[in-house]
């Protein structure tokens, strides 16, 4: 055997699958000792394998379990087993093992061979190096080989990915299979499915995207690597890609709310004196929040600076539009008075600003101006009013009726 050429082999393969050059001589063994049980063992045997890199040589082993009488079913045993079995019973859990002289080798033997071995420990014994193989020995080889590296590569990939699980990454659209997108992330292809698309964003094979790795689920396929472009978390991700202060820790994204394709909100807040987050965020001439918006296909990005107090946290989050007050209610809920020529810019299309604010500020927003809520507060004290005559309306009723009813007691005692 060339070693230049099999420690090359290897490296190559290794790179190649983007697994270890260890795994691959583990591998390698694998089969060695596969085609060494066909061409030369015995049926239940445990074989294995040791290539030296060094020498290109082979050693192989058989491997037997070291056990007690005790551990063993006796005959008797073994036919009622058997019996059960037969009877339909339900399978009883074995506590011992069925003895074969492959596979275990009695206490006494053992010690007999490796004088300090112990119940229970495995037993090595060297078997006689060959170098010849039949052809299906060699096509067994060949199948295990393919297996284990194809096992190998499958965990190479699930534990890089399984580690960038909640990060970004760049990757191609490869395919498109009905409402998935496949896309090329490197090793192995990440599915987009429908629900994590941005609304009316189209796709293309080739197209380069940014996309945020949602979640890894191993199959007996291999792992299926599931990414997102609607996530709220990919918005907080692109920023630190792209803002210095955001990935340093200077500035922190404190909450997220999302329209995907449409229009989010995020809040921000510095953590050190003398820098203005909302300026570090949305960089020189808007330059780092366009650069995401773009990424986006124009999703529009609202940035406001975060507030310890409910209020301000709550006048910030419907910006663009001016508050004149904020009123912290019961269960939740917050009564927003604006400008009436800010009404409108407050709620926004369909709603959608106030709706943002209220997913970004955890509250339900009630936004008004300051004529409606006159008219309100008008009307609340004109049903005030209606309450109080009602009642003394049924005061005067009352009274009067109980004059009637007296009227008519005395009547009827002097008649």
């Amino acid at each position: 055997m060339d070693l230049k050429i099999f420690t090359s082999t290897i490296a190559q393969i290794a790179e190649e699958k983007g697994i270890s050059s260890k795994k691959v001589l583990e591998t390698i063994e694998t089969a060695l000792a596969a085609a060494y049980k066909k061409e030369y063992g015995e049926r239940g045997q445990i074989i294995k394998a040791k290539l030296n890199s060094k020498t290109g040589k082979a050693e192989f082993w058989q491997v037997k379990l070291v056990v007690d009488k005790k551990m063993i079913y006796s005959d008797e045993e073994l036919e009622k087993l058997k019996e059960k079995k037969t009877k339909e019973e339900g399978p009883e859990e074995e506590k011992k093992i069925r003895f074969n002289p492959e596979r275990h080798i009695i206490l006494e033997d053992a010690k007999k061979i490796k004088s300090d071995i112990k119940l229970e420990e495995e037993l090595n014994l060297p078997l006689e190096s060959k170098e010849d193989y039949g052809r299906i020995a060699a096509q067994t080889a060949k199948q295990v080989i393919l297996q284990k590296i194809r096992e190998a590569e499958r965990e190479a990939i699930l534990d890089e990915y399984k580690s960038k699980e909640g990060e970004v990454i760049s990757g191609v659209v490869q395919r498109i299979e009905g409402s998935n997108v496949f896309l090329n992330i490197g090793k192995t292809l990440g599915i987009l499915p429908r629900e994590e698309q941005i609304p009316r964003e189209f796709y293309k094979p080739g197209q380069r995207l940014k996309v945020y790795i949602l979640k890894i689920e191993e199959t007996s396929r291999g792992p299926i690597i599931f990414l997102s472009r609607a996530f709220p978390k990919l918005i907080s991700k692109l920023f630190e890609l792209e803002v210095p202060e955001i990935s340093s820790g200077q500035v922190v994204i404190k909450a997220i709310a999302r329209e995907p394709g449409s229009r989010s909100k995020i809040a921000v807040a510095s953590t050190e004196e003398g820098i203005d987050p909302i300026g570090a965020a949305v960089g020189q001439k808007g330059t780092r929040v366009l650069v995401i918006t773009n990424e986006l296909e124009g999703e529009k990005i609202d940035i406001i600076e975060w507030e310890e107090e409910p209020e301000k946290f709550i006048a910030n989050a419907l910006s663009p539009a001016n508050v004149l007050e904020v009123s912290i209610e019961e269960k939740n809920k917050a009564l927003v008075i604006v400008p009436e020529d800010q009404l409108s810019l407050a709620i926004g299309k369909d709603g959608q600003n106030v709706r943002l604010a209220a997913k970004l500020t955890g509250w339900k927003i009630d936004v008004r101006s300051p004529e409606s809520e006159k008219d309100k507060e008008d009307e609340k004290e004109i049903k005030k009013q209606d309450k109080k005559q009602d009642k003394k309306e049924k005061v005067k009723k009352e009274v009067k009726t109980n004059k009637k009813s007296k009227a008519q007691s005395a009547k009827s005692k002097t008649v």
